[in-house]
């Protein structure tokens, strides 16, 4: 009798993976396929979000809710099946439970703390092949990738400035350098991402929500973290700490690395930073700036008016970070650009309309 077909079953996979809604946070999107000893499709899951049933104990409930035995049954997983204790039981010991006789899986897992499932599989006698269609495994989860092989979040960077690189006139006022349709696709990334992280000396001068606010709203259960770090004293009726959800956090500290390890052990993969000189400095000299998303207006300000960034300690030329334009396009009156650093990948869920 002829084996399953391994690359139709994971395209399903993937295709479950990819319909799931999970696309951001701290779990990754995973779609499960349960083929039957002649090949045949028996179940399916997908992992719905933290605190849910991964995929594969979703298609092994499934199947068993059907009247159906998973006993010498094939799992087609998009991830390698964890193998450790998190809010939900190890994958890899479900499936040897449940009598799984072979696993096939997309992407290795990237997550030191859950790696090892495929290992464990194999000790346990069932027979384990990786790596089909690895790469559209990886890039249905490339920003939650990247968090877990750098062990921190992920950081794209949010300019508006004028042309010659100032976000704020001599007398400090910033509102509004952009237009409409710039403002527009910034409350868009913010509806992206994990977490959206400002300073203490923005706040003073802004007073920012630092919501997601796109044309037509935006549900109050997919706002953003908002954060705030510095020393400074951050008032209790500060702007980012409102509604809708009130979700927020004030970091107190002044160092980017503290701030990601704070932010990366609450869940959060995936950074825009909007700040002042300062904070962006800091976040640049300490090479933590993974992508730049620069939206630059039609005007000049020069002489005294506030420049985008401070001393990034780059004294000569040689120095300079180089940054690999990904796309660039016209937003209304102004001009997106947007870059990632060599050899990172641009991350999909960015690119906005």
């Amino acid at each position: 009798m002829p084996g399953p077909d391994p690359t139709l079953a994971m395209r399903r996979a993937l295709a479950l993976a990819g319909d799931s809604g999970v696309w951001k946070g701290a779990n990754p999107a995973v779609g499960c396929v349960l083929l039957g000893e002649d090949g045949q499709f028996i179940a399916e899951g997908f992992h719905r979000g933290p605190g849910t049933a991964h995929a594969e104990a979703a298609a092994l409930a499934s199947l068993v809710a059907a009247g159906g035995s998973p006993a010498g049954a094939t799992a087609v997983v998009t991830l390698e099946p964890c193998a450790h204790q998190g809010r939900t039981p190890p994958c890899a010991d479900a499936l040897v439970e449940a009598g799984i006789a072979r696993v096939i899986f997309g992407q290795a897992d990237p997550n030191p703390a859950a790696a090892g499932g495929a290992d464990r599989l194999r000790a346990a006698g069932v027979e384990v092949t990786g790596g089909v269609l690895a790469a559209e495994a990886a890039a249905l989860n490339r920003v939650w990738t990247e968090s877990m092989s750098m062990g921190r979040p992920v950081v794209t960077w949010k300019v508006a400035a004028s042309l010659d690189g100032r976000i704020a006139a001599a007398d400090g006022s910033s509102q509004w350098i952009t237009g409409q349709a710039a403002r527009q696709q910034v409350h868009e990334l913010r509806s992206q991402v994990d977490a959206v992280l400002t300073g203490t000396g923005t706040l003073r001068a802004d007073d920012p929500q630092l919501t997601a606010r796109p044309a037509g709203g935006w549900p109050t259960t997919e706002q953003p973290l908002r954060v705030v770090m510095g020393l400074s004293e951050v008032p209790s009726a500060a702007a980012f700490r409102a509604p809708p959800d009130g979700r927020s956090q004030v970091l107190n500290t002044r160092d980017p690395d503290q701030a990601l390890a704070a932010l990366m052990a609450v869940g959060v993969r995936h950074v825009l930073l909007e700040c002042g000189p300062r904070l962006a400095s800091a976040f640049l000299r300490a090479d933590l700036v993974d992508r730049v998303v620069w939206f630059a207006a039609p005007i000049l300000l020069g002489g005294s008016a506030l420049a985008v960034i401070d001393d990034v300690g780059v004294g000569t030329l040689t120095d300079a970070r180089r940054w690999q334009l990904r796309e660039l396009r016209e937003v209304g009156s102004d001009v997106r650009m947007d870059f990632s650093r060599a050899g990172v990948a641009p991350g999909g869920r960015l690119e906005v309309g």
